[in-house]
C-alpha cells in the first residue's frame, strides 16, 4: 500500500524545529497584517518593502548600492536596475506563479536580467558549458537535464494542494533555485523573488509587505551556509534552510512593522 503524502513537502513540513520556526514567524507576520496603519497606508508600506527588498536582492548577488541612492534612482547596477524591475512587477505575477510557474519564471529572468545578459538569453534556460554566475560560493552547478527535472518537480510543488505552510513551501522554492542557477545570471533575485511570490500567493503575505530578501541580507553569513546545508539534501541540512527562511521572513517583518511606526508618527 501506498501511503507517501500527497504533497511532498509534508515530510519538511514536520522535520524537528520546522514546525517552531513557522507558528513563530506567522505569529510576527500576523502581527503585521493587524497594523493599525495599514488600514490607509498599506500601500505605501507595500511600496517600501518593494524598494528596500530589491536593494537587498541585488546586493546578496553582489551589487553595491546605498538604500538612498537606490531610492534616488542613481543607482546604474544592472543587478539593482534588474531586482527594481523584478519587484515591481511581483504583484501582477502572482495569480500566474502556481499555475504556469516556468512562464513566469522566464519573466522574472527577463525583468532581472535584461542589462546583464544578452537579449537571447532572457528567460532561457541555460544550456550545458554555459557559464552559471555563483556569488554565493556554491560550486558547480548542475547540468540542464537536471535542471529540467527538478523545475518540472518545483511546478507540481506548487500545483498541489496547499497543505503545508506557505513558508515551508517558499523555502524550498528558494532553495531548488538558488541551487540550480537555471538561467545563469541574475538567479538569486529570480530565487527570492520567487520566494515572496509563493508568500503572496499562498496567502501569508497577500498585499506584498515583507521584504524577506532584507532579511536574508540581515541574516547574510547564515544564508550561504544554510543553503550549502540544504544541497546536502539531508533531513538537517533542509530543516535548517527553511528554519533560515522563517527567520529571514521574520526579519523582514519587522523590519515593515517598523515602516509602519515610522507612518504612525508622521
Amino acid at each position: 500500500m501506498n501511503t507517501a503524502p500527497a504533497d511532498p513537502l509534508q515530510r519538511v513540513a514536520g522535520l524537528p524545529g520546522v514546525g517552531e520556526a513557522v507558528e513563530e514567524t506567522r505569529t510576527l507576520v500576523d502581527r503585521l497584517l493587524g497594523h493599525r496603519v495599514l488600514r490607509r497606508r498599506s500601500a505605501d508600506v507595500s511600496m517600501e518593502s518593494a524598494l528596500r527588498g530589491a536593494r537587498a536582492s541585488a546586493v546578496l548577488d553582489g551589487a553595491d548600492a546605498g538604500l538612498e541612492e537606490v531610492r534616488a534612482g542613481r543607482a546604474e547596477d544592472p543587478r539593482v536596475k534588474g531586482a527594481l524591475r523584478v519587484s515591481g512587477e511581483l504583484g501582477q505575477l502572482a495569480e500566474t506563479w502556481t499555475k504556469a510557474p516556468r512562464q513566469v519564471l522566464a519573466r522574472l529572468h527577463a525583468l532581472a536580467a535584461a542589462d546583464g545578459a544578452p537579449a537571447d538569453a532572457l528567460g532561457r534556460p541555460r544550456a550545458d558549458g554555459e557559464p552559471a554566475a555563483d556569488p554565493l560560493g556554491l560550486g558547480p552547478a548542475p547540468r540542464a537535464a537536471e535542471v529540467a527535472a527538478r523545475i518540472d518537480a518545483l511546478g507540481a510543488v506548487l500545483a498541489a494542494p496547499a497543505s503545508v505552510p506557505a513558508l515551508v513551501v517558499g523555502a524550498v522554492v528558494h532553495g531548488e533555485l538558488v541551487s540550480l542557477r537555471p538561467f545563469g545570471w541574475g538567479d538569486g533575485v529570480v530565487a527570492r523573488a520567487a520566494e515572496r511570490l509563493t508568500l503572496i500567493a499562498r496567502g501569508l503575505d497577500p498585499k506584498s509587505l515583507v521584504p524577506s530578501e532584507l532579511g536574508h541580507l540581515e541574516l547574510r553569513e547564515e544564508y550561504a551556509a544554510a543553503l550549502r546545508a540544504y544541497g546536502t539534501a539531508t533531513p538537517e541540512g533542509v530543516a535548517r534552510w527553511v528554519a533560515h527562511c522563517c527567520a529571514a521572513v521574520a526579519a523582514g517583518a519587522r523590519d515593515s512593522l517598523a515602516t509602519c511606526e515610522a507612518l504612525k508618527r508622521g
